[in-house]
């Protein structure tokens, strides 16, 4: 990671945290648990190809971008279908 992606993460991560108080001593550590998890996992990052960073850690990358691709195909050719009915 760059420093400032490095940076931007902990300013992310400081925003997520001081959104709420804590009062148990697990609870801080379970909210920080929780961001990383949704920051790896279910956050989908511009700079990534709109991939996870565990899509792109663990070599998913090709076969998300591929169905991705096929899947905007698919709807391409479903939208132009009813246009090409009506003009002939």
């Amino acid at each position: 990671m760059h420093c400032r992606a490095v940076e931007r993460w902990h300013q992310a991560l400081k925003n997520r945290i001081l959104l709420e108080n804590y009062y148990l001593p697990g609870d801080l550590r379970q909210q920080i648990d929780a961001f990383v998890d949704h920051y790896n996992h279910r956050r989908y990052h511009e700079s990534l190809q709109n991939l996870t960073p565990a899509d792109v850690y663990f070599g998913r990358c090709k076969t998300i971008l591929k169905r991705r691709k096929r899947i905007k195909q698919k709807t391409i050719e479903t939208r132009r279908s009813p246009h090409r009915k009506s003009a002939a």
